[in-house]
């Protein structure tokens, strides 16, 4: 029987067989056979099970096989997604750009098309809104604007999760849960009936699960996180994630000009005449300097 995995938790998966009519929920162990091969499950992750009928228990199954995954998100962890929504909050908390260009960056390299959703809104003006939106607009994502407290928004981000997997990502308090429940009412009784049968405790997003809010849609709901290493980066190919720079380095003195401390730089030179958003460029450099130090020779 083949089906998804919507949830793990402390060495048990939740799979919802592939039949999208079938209801039943199977609580599965890994085989051992996956900790030699070096493979973890993830939610997300299309898999092979087959019942266990020794113990008499119903509902029960092991994972036999992991299918083959189209990419994996290492924060948050979640495999087969054809997009990811990063959620920020307009304010309280104010927005954390050096954390928006980590996370930009890591989907980046897994080619994972990305919607920047900035929450709150009804808590800031529209000077405010173009502000983030001037920063974010030549960053290579779509940048939206909602409010899960009046409704702004929240159809036009709906409609952007229809027929897709959506990896949902986020620090703690800016509405994650909110947007949730306003385009997924149901995802609360949901939730918290995942928990019980997985016998965890309710529902607070600990552990990322994976929600079908519609026919062949999906949202995988994640905790917070407040902050995000990039170990997998070098330094010098960091520059490829800023597309905003594209247009200005064929006019860098320098061949292969990294944009930090090289002389008739027009990318710095852009950055400050504000043709690229000042916030980006410093968060790149800011980077670039982090990823130097901890550069592996």
């Amino acid at each position: 029987m083949q089906g998804r995995i919507i949830k793990g938790v402390g060495g048990l998966y939740l799979v919802a067989p592939n039949d999208e009519k079938d209801d039943k929920l199977y609580t599965c162990t890994a085989r051992g056979l996956f900790r030699y091969q070096k493979i973890k499950p993830a939610i997300g992750d299309r898999v092979e099970i087959e019942e266990d009928t020794a113990d008499g228990k119903p509902d029960r199954a092991s994972i036999v096989k992991i299918l083959p995954r189209t990419n994996l998100l290492l924060r948050p962890t979640v495999a087969n997604v054809d997009q990811a929504m990063l959620v920020m909050a307009c304010t309280k908390p104010e927005p954390n750009y050096n954390l928006v260009d980590r996370f930009l960056i890591s989907l980046k390299m897994r080619e994972v098309p990305i919607l920047l959703c900035f929450n709150k809104c009804e808590l800031i003006d529209e000077t405010a809104m173009e502000h983030c939106r001037r920063i974010y607009e030549n960053s290579g994502c779509e940048v939206l604007f909602m409010s899960a407290i009046t409704g702004y928004g929240i159809r036009e981000a709906a409609e952007r999760l229809q027929g897709k997997t959506t990896a949902l990502a986020g620090p703690s308090g800016v509405g994650k849960s909110s947007f949730v429940n306003a385009v997924f009412p149901e995802a609360k009784s949901q939730t918290g009936s995942l928990s019980e049968k997985i016998s965890r405790g309710k529902h607070t997003t600990r552990h990322s699960e994976l929600m079908r809010i519609a026919e062949d849609t999906y949202l995988c709901d994640t905790p917070g996180f407040s902050s995000l290493f990039l170990e997998e980066t070098e330094c010098e190919s960091l520059r490829d994630y800023y597309p905003e720079f594209e247009p200005f380095e064929s006019g860098c003195r320098f061949p292969g000009c990294m944009h930090v401390k090289e002389r008739d730089c027009k990318v710095k030179e852009a950055a400050a005449r504000g043709d690229i958003a000042p916030e980006r460029y410093e968060n790149y450099v800011l980077i670039y300097e982090e990823l130097k130090r901890n550069k592996k020779y």
